[in-house]
């Protein structure tokens, strides 16, 4: 990579309980990225190292959409979708989005609705409440509704396996069109149409990674689709067409958030939406992003850890619409009003966040639960707006999947994270039609679920007996792209790897190990977390933080060799601060030399 850089690899496990793996790439590829494209070495290497080769580095180096943008018509029930929609705007008909409380379902939401607020067809907001309805479209909102006299729905991020409350729509006379990704049944309910590229009958051939398109980049499609048919008809005539282009900071921030993977029209979509926005051209991001004093280049971990929470918040502990609201709202006192709300109601799940980890944690532990191939915890009061958060931290510090679930009386709502590789929403669907579920889905890497407290020890040994199958041949890994001095940790390095921003699940971060280092400085910051200095024998130091290693494997790692020769590994971030720019580590993992 550099003269800096000595490679290595070995098989000895980490304080995590890691295999390091030495990422390796053909040498002859990586000369070519360097002279046909007049890259630096470690740029190319690092292509390679995440399989980008010479056909394919222009769309990854500058990913845009109009290298990967479909006609969204390849999309099962697009054209009768869209023809429905223009029929309903031309009749004066009224509207509706019906969206999931979560940031990719408040973004989706929030395109529509800014949408048709544009085009002059303002349409109305209806996001159920997580506690009161739970996740989904549910017949009694969908009844309201009707009462409202609404004429279609435009329901989106669920209504992909919601058969009864769509038959029940339909029986009230109330047409559905779901915009939707989540894994599909063979058999559809019944709407209007179910766009969806995960639908099992739906064939992309060239566009394979539509698939991984949250419900936000679905949605986008269909807006692509939508102005085509309106642009046809006339109705731009006499009116300035809306430029879509503007509404791609909320794909963005959607996609992230939903842990899409960054890959094909994904890419792009992130790649073009953080430019936009850059520019603070959405109010309520503008004003969310002062509120946490985001005065830095946002990136897409702006997005997946400050701004995305914040969003998040109002479904998980409060007003479920809050997010959705943020979003579209042109009224700047609405806006700093919403924005330290929600700013407000983060901290407040940070807090009932601790408390379930804590129980959850201690269950595990006093059970032994950890010695199973998949964690399931559960508890009579646990939050469901935290349990989602509290089962990706279990996911994390025990390297399988967890499935968290929150009791009421006899019935548990559920939540659950997986690694690479297992299939989590699949074996959900499984468990429903074994009736050891009340109802389940979800995607690869989440699910959501509702399970009685009679099921739950049947349900966790179908999980343990399906899963651990896939587990059964996965060795926790933790993948380097190289080791580095610290010498060779610099802002220079930093503003080269930029060039493979954005970052995130599909495209990660790269990982640097550093050898013959030892820890001079350690101090905690928050409750929670660490902050480091890092020294090499030549007097080479580097600022480093540990994020949510209290009572863990990595935080006992690092206070017990402080002071000893160690190896760390982590990913790079650079710091601004007062103008200035540093490098900082965060440290994922290490091991004694």
């Amino acid at each position: 990579m550099n003269q800096q850089t000595v490679l290595d690899n070995t098989d000895s496990l980490s304080a995590t309980d890691k295999t390091w793996q030495l990422r390796t790439a053909d040498e002859r590829l990586i000369l070519s990225l360097v002279q046909r494209y007049n890259l630096p070495e470690i740029i190319a290497r690092l292509l390679a190292n995440r399989g980008i080769d010479l056909e394919n580095i222009s769309g990854y180096l500058q990913p845009t959409l109009r290298n990967f943008l479909p006609d969204p018509s390849c999309l099962l029930d697009m054209d009768v979708s869209i023809n429905k929609t223009v029929h309903a705007l031309e009749a004066k008909q009224k509207i509706v989005v019906y969206g999931d409380y979560d940031v990719d379902g408040a973004t989706a939401s929030a395109l529509l609705r800014s949408y048709f607020q544009e085009i002059g067809q303002p349409i109305g907001l209806y996001i159920p409440d997580r506690i009161e309805e739970g996740y989904g479209a549910n017949s009694q909102a969908l009844s309201y509704l009707s009462e409202q006299e609404y004429n279609l729905v435009l329901m989106v991020d669920c209504g992909t396996t919601s058969f009864e409350p769509l038959e029940h729509a339909a029986s009230l006379g109330l047409e559905v069109i779901v915009l939707d990704h989540h894994t599909a049944q063979p058999a559809l309910p019944k709407a209007i149409g179910i766009i969806n590229p995960n639908r099992l009958d739906q064939n992309l051939g060239d566009y394979d990674y539509l698939r991984y398109l949250c419900a936000a980049g679905v949605t986008f499609l269909f807006l692509v689709a939508l102005q085509r048919a309106l642009r046809q008809k006339g109705w731009f005539n006499e009116k300035t067409e809306p430029d879509l282009m503007k509404y791609l900071d909320l794909v963005a921030l959607g996609t992230v958030c939903d842990v899409m993977p960054l890959k094909g029209l994904n890419r792009a979509y992130v790649s073009q939406g953080l430019k936009i926005l850059r520019q603070r051209h959405n109010l309520g991001l503008a004003t969310l992003s002062n509120v946490v004093s985001l005065d830095e280049t946002i990136t897409s971990y702006h997005l997946g850890f400050m701004l995305g929470p914040r969003i998040n918040a109002g479904g998980r502990v409060g007003q479920a619409d809050l997010g959705s609201r943020l979003l579209t709202t042109q009224d700047p006192l609405e806006a700093q009003t919403i924005a330290k709300q929600l700013n407000e109601l983060n901290q407040q799940r940070q807090d009932i966040e601790k408390q379930v980890l804590d129980d959850a944690i201690h269950q595990i532990e006093s059970k032994e639960l950890h010695q199973n191939p998949v964690l399931l915890v559960g508890e009579d009061g646990w939050h469901p707006g935290v349990i989602g958060i509290v089962a990706s931290r279990l996911k994390e510090r025990y390297n399988r999947p967890a499935c968290v679930v929150g009791f009421e009386n006899d019935t548990g709502k559920g939540s659950g994270r997986s690694i690479s590789g297992v299939e989590l929403g699949s074996a959900m669907h499984v468990a429903v039609h074994q009736n050891l579920l009340e109802k389940g889905g979800g995607h690869a890497m989440a699910a959501g679920f509702t399970v009685t407290r009679a099921q739950y020890d049947k349900f966790y040994t179908f999980l343990n007996d399906q899963l651990g199958k896939q587990i059964q041949d996965i060795t926790p890994t933790l993948k380097i792209d190289g080791y580095l001095s610290l010498s060779g940790a610099t802002v220079s390095l930093l503003e080269s790897i930029q060039q493979l921003e954005p970052f995130g699940n599909g495209n990660p971060a790269p990982k640097f190990a550093f050898r013959h280092v030892y820890v001079s400085y350690l101090d905690n910051v928050g409750e929670n977390h660490l902050r480091c200095q890092i020294n090499d024998e030549t007097g080479n130091r580097l600022k480093a933080m540990a994020f949510r290693v209290k009572n863990t494997a990595l935080g006992n790692f690092l206070h017990s060799t402080k002071g000893r020769k160690i190896e760390l590994a982590g990913t790079l971030k650079l710091d601004s601060w007062n103008g200035s720019n540093q490098v900082c580590l965060i440290i994922e993992d290490g091991k004694v030399i």
